[in-house]
């Protein structure tokens, strides 16, 4: 490499790189006017957007275009994975036709279907579709084994913690609440510990009970479960089922046993679900490939993370699903005799 060219890599820094990068592409017929006059095609060149890498989604992306690229030979379909803000930037890049398929919870499925993407000044995504259901996030509760909480119903008058108001993690929780007639009012204390402080906060005596959505195995839980010995409590009853009737983002779910140190056994709960999305304009084919090539290599997603483990095939068809299935997803479902 030219000393000068090396010079300006080193130093342009991200903005200058792309402006230098820009400048060669121009020079070689390939510039910003090229690119228009040819746009990736994404029905082929499949652009999957999760979540930041840190998360569940992004690895969950990652598994679904191993299935993809291992037919690309036979399909012509390249699956790429990409790392964004979430699920607000997922839909709207979605409706924007910059991505073709998005990793989003069940609850923004729902809500970007209905009302939009909540900037406030949006329209329903009338064009959004699923396409399948993946890995349950349940509502999980934690009781510090000096609290005496046995049940939900021991909450009440208790220190619980919730997480930082207007967090997507939090809402599960206000809906559990409110379902079963409590206000805030009733507990001794709502408390806003962040993800990184919930299980130090429970296990040193700052709160006597932890409600959070969490796929299973999950960080958190394992900590409090280790260190303090924190034990599951079920989560159900004629709330939940109220919860289960009027929202459809919300699904059943069971927490496997043995997961954690001292629980040993299933927990029943409910919550939320990863859901694959798409937008009514991919073609029926594109959608139709997908979704029969991870319906096909199911047995080796479930190997390839914790989180897969529990998947079988007939609660991802439409578990906590609500905008409408696309066309292609839905004829790889009437040819099983699912749909």
């Amino acid at each position: 490499m030219r000393p000068a060219l090396r010079f300006l890599l080193l130093h342009a820094g991200r903005r200058g790189l792309c402006a230098l990068l820009l400048s060669l592409l121009a020079a070689a017929g390939l510039g910003p006017a090229a690119a228009q006059d040819n746009p990736p095609d994404l029905s082929r060149h499949l652009v999957v957007g999760t979540a930041p890498v840190a998360g569940h989604y992004y690895p969950t992306g990652g598994a679904l275009c191993r299935l993809i690229n291992a037919h690309r030979d036979e399909d012509g379909l390249r699956c790429l994975v990409e790392a964004t803000a979430g699920a607000t930037e997922n839909l709207t890049r979605l409706r924007a036709g910059d991505l073709a398929f998005a990793l989003v919870p069940s609850d923004w499925q729902y809500h970007a279907y209905r009302s939009g993407l909540g900037t406030g000044d949006d329209e329903p995504f009338t064009g959004l579709r699923a396409v399948l259901s993946l890995q349950a996030l349940s509502f999980t509760v934690l009781a510090a084994p000096a609290s005496g909480i046995e049940s939900l119903a021991d909450l009440e008058g208790k220190r619980v913690n919730l997480g930082p108001p207007d967090t997507p993690w939090r809402s599960t929780g206000d809906f559990l609440i409110s379902a079963l007639g409590w206000s805030p009012e009733d507990f001794a204390e709502i408390a806003e510990l962040g993800a990184g402080e919930q299980a130090a906060g429970l296990c040193d005596g700052q709160v006597d009970a932890l409600l959070l959505p969490a796929s299973h195995p999950s960080g958190p839980v394992a900590e409090a479960t280790g260190r303090c010995g924190a034990r599951l409590l079920e989560v159900d009853g004629a709330a939940v089922e109220r919860l289960l009737g009027e929202w459809d983002f919300y699904a059943p779910a069971v927490i496997p046993g043995g997961l954690y140190p001292n629980n040993p056994d299933p927990v029943t709960s409910f919550g939320l679900r990863a859901t694959l999305v798409t937008s009514e304009d991919l073609p029926a084919d594109t959608v139709y490939r997908v979704t029969k090539r991870i319906f096909e290599g199911l047995d080796e997603l479930r190997a390839q993370h914790a989180v897969f483990a529990g998947l079988a095939a007939e609660n991802m068809v439409a578990a906590a699903s609500s905008a409408p299935l696309h066309q292609g997803a839905l004829r790889y479902y009437q040819e099983r005799g699912w749909r």
